[in-house]
């Protein structure tokens, strides 16, 4: 944001320099015609409106990051603050009154005369223009900005966008856990925190000087300390590649959106619960978020690594577990929506709708619908509802294989 403000300062300089050096050759009969003496008054109209402008628009994005916080869940205001629409139009208008500014001081210091003025009225109608194209999308925008659906939406982008950046298809079935040779060099990372990125590239460089294969163990997702490996190497390291490997690993205090689908995933079940809570009793947020982590999760089965994310040779990613992914997202929604009838059959219709992309699937979303099925019949205050329930899990499920009802 700063960045865009500062772009405002240094056109509002150039602008002060070029009519001061170049004016005169402007004729004095078309500067009268333009009405460049009329730039100190919209100078400081803009001045004082644009700094009412900024002021309008930071409370309503602070307003928004709070709402976020407070009745959506916190994990998501970092989408909102990282919202480039509302990052510009802030800049344009504190960059605005900035640029009126330097025009006002550069306007008093009288380098220059009427002629020199007709380059800085050109350019503060540029920037008239700019203002008003800005605050037009601001209102459109700020309609939005912050409300459930929105942030919904951001989520399952953050969410879709990671899941392409995936370096292997995603695992099915329950998995042993990693067996590490005995003869093997295990490296650890000396801080502890959520791992945020791997730079794979870096790895492959290392694994081929080294002429061995490297096995990793933790990735985007993973809570690391010093007593936990991130990978291990058959072969011997020296100081400066095991220096080197750790560095690869980015551990941060928080989870990112950039590189963990699983993160998108947790963050709509939390809004989902939120929505389910006594306090909200809201099913219909809770709906839409099955079906916007759906969408994810079926990006996840369509996804096929491509060359541009392939792992370079001699670098072995683990797969992500889908048991865990589905679990993540339909877990909290499951406990907290077992008594609404309504957020009972949209599980049970989208876990069938995840096998009919991908029959691999099945074990997982089976053992899925089963629990949530488990938690709706202990909930349930209506017979009727119960036996609804249980009529389309047996019809779904019994089958062998999920369909859409």
């Amino acid at each position: 944001m700063w960045f865009r403000a500062g772009l405002f300062c240094v056109f509002a300089i150039a602008l002060a320099l070029a009519s001061a050096l170049v004016g005169h050759t402007i004729s004095y009969d078309f500067a009268a015609k333009v009405g460049s003496k009329s730039v100190d008054g919209i100078l400081n109209l803009l001045a004082s409106s644009m700094l009412a402008v900024t002021t309008f628009s930071l409370t309503a994005m602070v307003q928004a990051y709070s709402g976020a916080t407070s009745s959506i869940t916190p994990r998501a205001v970092q989408l909102l603050i990282d919202d480039s629409t509302s990052q510009n139009a802030l800049a344009t208008f504190l960059g605005s009154f900035l640029f009126a500014i330097v025009g006002i001081v550069a306007l008093s210091t009288g380098i220059y005369g009427n002629t020199g003025r007709v380059i800085l009225y050109a350019g503060t109608i540029l920037v008239i223009l700019i203002i008003v194209v800005t605050f037009l999308r601001w209102i459109q925008h700020i309609a939005r900005f912050g409300r459930v659906s929105d942030t919904i939406d951001r989520v399952e982008r953050a969410a879709t966008d990671a899941v392409r950046g995936m370096l292997q298809q995603a695992r099915f079935g329950v998995a042993d856990p990693p067996l590490i040779p005995g003869d093997a060099h295990v490296l650890h990372h000396n801080r502890i925190g959520r791992v945020t990125h791997v730079d794979v590239a870096e790895i492959g460089d290392v694994a081929a000087k080294i002429g061995a294969n490297i096995h990793l163990v933790s990735g985007p997702v993973h809570f690391v300390d010093p007593s936990r490996p991130v990978a291990w190497v058959d072969a011997k390291l020296d100081d400066g590649q095991a220096c080197l490997l750790r560095d690869a690993f980015t551990v941060e205090h928080q989870r990112t959106f950039d590189h963990d689908p699983r993160f998108g995933l947790v963050v709509l079940g939390e809004i989902a619960a939120r929505a389910l809570s006594h306090a909200v009793n809201d099913p219909g947020t809770a709906i839409a978020v099955i079906e916007a982590g759906t969408r994810v999760l079926s990006a996840v089965l369509r996804h096929r690594p491509g060359a541009d994310c392939a792992p370079p040779p001699r670098v072995i990613v683990p797969p992500v577990a889908f048991a865990d992914m589905i679990e993540d997202l339909f877990r909290p929604i499951a406990r907290d929506g077992a008594a609404t009838i309504e957020v009972g059959i949209r599980l049970q219709k989208a876990l069938a709708a995840l096998v009919a992309i991908d029959e691999r699937a099945m074990p997982d979303c089976r053992r899925e619908a089963q629990d949530a099925f488990d938690r709706g019949q202990g909930k349930l205050a209506s017979d009727r509802d119960a036996a609804e329930l249980s009529l389309l899990h047996r019809r779904l499920w019994d089958s062998g294989h999920g369909v859409i009802g």
